[in-house]
């Protein structure tokens, strides 16, 4: 896994077991693969990964791609007072973990995994279903922000639609997946908006996990 396309990757590792550069995937999935809450990041030179590795995780992700959504100036904007939620899987299947911030803020409200051999749909589809779960237990209202079709269209179907095959390792990840439909199967959450994150106007979305 440490190359993609053919081309070497470099791997800075912020929080882990053991921060540092490392040359290959497996290194890099020794120092995070179990540690809660790792930060870590691919790139593709060494000297851009040494240049990372000198700033803060949070610097690294508002340089990539994130946006400051109090000054937008799109027509369109996103419900600042909601919930968005995203996943992140290293390989397909491979490592996933997904979580859901506050939108306005990027304040975590949760996080899942790392789970073995999951799929980013997977990832997607749980985080919207756990939002949706922790903002009724809250008695609260309002607007879940997902930037994943599919995920959004899995939830309202009630149904995954997944080519994954099953196995002893992502056993967990199975009974979580059953979990979720059951919840959506024996709960109301329809004054609960799902809503589509649109990347290409507003930037990415706040729960992404910036390892791009």
């Amino acid at each position: 896994m440490g190359k993609k396309n053919g081309k070497k990757k470099y791997y800075v590792v912020w929080r882990g077991f053991r921060p540092g550069i490392y040359h290959t995937w497996e290194a890099c999935k020794e120092q995070i693969n179990g540690y809660e809450r790792a930060q870590y990041k691919s790139f593709s030179s060494l000297e851009e990964a040494r240049a990372a590795f000198e700033k803060s995780y949070e610097e690294i992700r508002e340089l990539k791609g994130k946006k400051n959504l109090h000054e937008l100036t799109t027509d369109k904007k996103p419900i600042l007072n909601s919930l968005s939620v995203d996943a992140a899987c290293k390989g397909n299947p491979g490592i996933l973990e997904f979580r859901g911030v506050y939108t306005d803020t990027g304040t975590e409200i949760f996080r899942r995994g790392p789970y073995d051999q999951g799929t980013v749909n997977i990832g997607e589809f749980l985080a919207i279903v756990l939002a949706l779960a922790w903002l009724k237990k809250n008695k609260l209202v309002m607007p879940v922000y997902s930037d994943s079709r599919t995920a959004i269209a899995w939830v309202r179907k009630k149904q995954v639609n997944t080519k994954l095959k099953w196995t002893k390792k992502n056993e967990e990840l199975l009974k979580a997946v059953h979990g979720a439909l059951r919840w959506l199967k024996e709960n109301d959450y329809s004054n609960i908006p799902i809503l589509k994150w649109e990347t290409r106007l507003w930037g990415e979305i706040p729960a992404d996990y910036g390892r791009k």
